[in-house]
């Protein structure tokens, strides 16, 4: 085989959307356990905090690209925001609808004016169903990691096609790639000596072993404003933050821990999660 058919090959690789069954998005995806206790009508400390970036105002149209279970789209309800939701998963449509009756449900029983009903759809982000300019905010919440670079870069244009002039694309994506690569080893390494091993596997993916067949383009600090600015977006901001990790530890411990979440470059290596804004560049 050819060198320019094998990229070929690997440029039309895509993950079956199969994978995001329900089992998975009931215990695997991040908030699961909020989603469960509240019915989705909470937000996980993930999702608020990533929701709250994007600076929705009332008169906006938002579009979550990767709705999964619907928590996103209830909160915009409750704002009384125009909210779109795709997903390209079949079960996360279905558990969106279902969250979105639930919350018309809820008025109705409280008597108060049904709320404007989100739209819903089964879609690919590197095909969306939308027309141009029509969206004030995308937001896109622990997708990236599932798309193929390939796929992410020509969702990534498909977004800025359908967002208008000054609208603004929130990412939020975990984990950071240079935690598991350079931090992980070593936190393993410190966790294994004080008798902890068991809890971290070699590979961290395997925490959740799930994500060892769907992370497929985990990102870092350079690499993620590296795709948007290839994918023609500008005022790109990228930033790193963790879980809060509410750990009772030996003062050694908690030094160690402070130098490393708080202190670059070691910041840059040990936190988790990966943030960024970006506007599209409109001709």
């Amino acid at each position: 085989m050819t060198k320019q058919a094998n990229v070929a090959g690997q440029e039309r690789k895509s993950l079956p959307s199969t994978l995001y069954t329900e089992e998975y998005f009931l215990t695997a995806c991040e908030g699961y356990d909020v989603f469960l206790e509240s019915e989705g009508a909470h937000l996980s400390r993930r999702l608020r905090d990533a929701f709250a970036l994007a600076d929705v105002r009332a008169g906006m149209r938002v579009l979550d690209v990767g709705c999964g279970r619907g928590e996103i789209l209830r909160h915009c309800m409750r704002l009384g925001i125009e909210a779109h939701g795709m997903d390209y998963a079949a079960a996360a449509t279905g558990m969106s609808r279902e969250v979105v009756a639930a919350e018309i449900q809820k008025a109705i029983e409280d008597g108060a004016s049904p709320p404007s009903t989100p739209g819903v759809c089964q879609a690919d982000a590197k095909t969306l169903p939308f027309p141009s300019d029509y969206f004030d905010r995308a937001l896109m919440f622990d997708v990236v990691e599932h798309l193929y670079p390939w796929e992410l870069q020509r969702a990534f244009v498909e977004i800025a096609r359908v967002l208008k002039p000054g609208g603004r694309l929130v990412i939020h994506t975990a984990p950071n790639r240079w935690y598991d690569a350079y931090a992980y080893p070593w936190v393993r390494r410190v966790r294994t000596l004080l008798g902890d091993g068991e809890h971290y596997p070699k590979d961290p993916r395997a925490i959740t072993p799930v994500n060892q067949a769907v992370h497929v383009n985990e990102q870092d600090l350079l690499s993620m404003r590296r795709a948007l600015r290839q994918a023609g977006y500008s005022r790109i901001r990228v930033w790193l933050d963790s879980p809060p990790q509410n750990r009772t530890e030996s003062p050694v411990l908690a030094g160690l821990r402070r130098v490393a979440f708080d202190v670059p470059p070691f910041r840059w290596f040990f936190e988790r999660e990966v943030f960024a804004v970006a506007e599209p560049i409109k001709k």
